[in-house]
């Protein structure tokens, strides 16, 4: 990459790393607070589902904003939804008002997330693309690593100064991207284009099932409904079956958090050059799924451990290949196809903890199952998608 691609991504990073922090920081805090509220468990799996329902319902608007208004100005716009709900969240005491905070945080997400990745397909080439998305993927993970551990160590000081400490940092966010973050010069292949049709959001999905990288978004939907999955009843799992402690549950989640950093930034540009984006993606499927059917006969932490990091090391390496391949098969719609990858990924996320944690009540093995016939079905319908989409190119050459 040339130095000006390298300055843009750092400042596209530095942006997605602090967009995932700042809500990862209140993470340890959470239970905490809300018992100093007079509010439990029902509260905590609101603030999630709120977050990411109002992420879910924005996001194809976001994107064909992003298409229409530029990458830059919904950057912009969404760190300071992501501001705002900090503060609102530090200045208030009522859970009503918390519940709108968060709104506000997932419209701020849906807002900066695909006009990031947008922005990235931009800046690079079709050649540079796998690396500047797992760049970001990483600064993502990242985010999902420190945030946490910076919350906790706040947390010693005063229960709300992680609130504060977020606010301040992603207002300073937005500052720096005002002054430094200069707009995108469109590629040839991700030039504005009309924006897809007007309508709800879905009709934005239903628009989505016609278009060519719907089945990577399928796979995207499903990949987040799995991890999701596991991560929300991997402590509890632990805890049950192996006598975890807060400090293994911790050095667990510091450590798949670490090897996902890892893999996005030293492994995934090269595995996608030497052998291609659809056979790193089945590849990675086929690892997933036998991470979850090893995680059943597990028999001990340590291997447990193992099995996580397996798993989460599958998944680093599947988010950035597959906006990849959404970003080459998208054309001209970066803006859209980006938004609706990130919609699929919040109906995972807000579906995937839903489900396990039902199916954990009645079997704790039950979510593992549920991902292990997930991915094993996605595994085989992307090995189908995949055959048909060469037949249609071998069709079109011959023609």
């Amino acid at each position: 990459m040339q130095p000006e691609q390298r300055k843009k991504l750092t400042v596209l990073m530095i942006n997605m790393f602090i967009a995932v922090g700042s809500f990862g920081i209140i993470i340890p805090i959470l239970p905490a607070y809300l018992a100093s509220i007079g509010e439990g468990g029902t509260a905590a799996g609101l603030m999630i589902a709120i977050f990411a329902g109002a992420q879910l319902i924005m996001s194809p608007v976001a994107g064909k904003w992003a298409d229409e208004h530029g990458r830059r100005k919904m950057i912009i716009y969404g760190l300071a939804g992501l501001t705002l709900s900090m503060f609102v969240f530090y200045f208030s005491n009522s859970v009503t008002v918390l519940y709108l905070s968060r709104a506000i945080g997932g419209i701020g997400a849906a807002l900066l997330i695909p006009a990031i990745f947008a922005y990235v397909a931009d800046i690079t080439t079709m050649d540079q693309r796998a690396k500047g998305n797992s760049f970001v993927s990483a600064a993502m993970s990242l985010g999902i690593v420190i945030g946490p551990g910076i919350g906790g160590f706040l947390a010693d000081y005063d229960l709300k100064l992680p609130l504060l400490v977020s606010a301040i940092v992603s207002l300073a966010a937005v500052l720096f991207s005002v002054v430094i973050l200069k707009e995108s010069e469109y590629h040839a292949d991700t030039a504005m284009a009309p924006a897809p049709e007007e309508g709800s959001m879905l009709k934005k999905l239903g628009t989505s099932f016609h278009k060519p990288y719907f089945v990577p978004l399928v796979i995207t939907l499903v990949m987040s409904f799995g991890l999701m999955a596991y991560e929300s009843v991997l402590g509890l799992f632990i805890d049950h079956q192996f006598g975890a402690t807060p400090k293994d549950i911790a050095l667990m989640v510091t450590s798949t958090g670490i090897i996902s950093v890892v893999a996005q930034i030293f492994i995934v540009d090269g595995i996608t050059r030497r052998f291609g984006e659809a056979r790193v993606l089945n590849a990675f499927l086929f690892v997933a799924a036998i991470g979850f059917l090893l995680s059943l006969f597990a028999s001990s932490y340590v291997a447990f451990f193992a099995i996580t990091l397996v798993i989460f090391l599958a998944t680093a390496i599947l988010r950035p290949v597959l906006n990849t391949m959404i970003s080459k098969l998208a054309g001209n719609e970066q803006g859209f196809a980006m938004g609706m990858n990130n919609a699929y990924m919040s109906i995972g996320n807000v579906l995937g903890p839903t489900l396990a944690g039902l199916l954990y009540d009645v079997d704790i093995l039950f979510p593992f199952m549920l991902g292990l016939i997930v991915l094993a079905v996605t595994l085989a319908g992307s090995l189908i998608w995949q055959r048909r989409q060469a037949r249609l190119i071998t069709k079109i050459e011959q023609d």
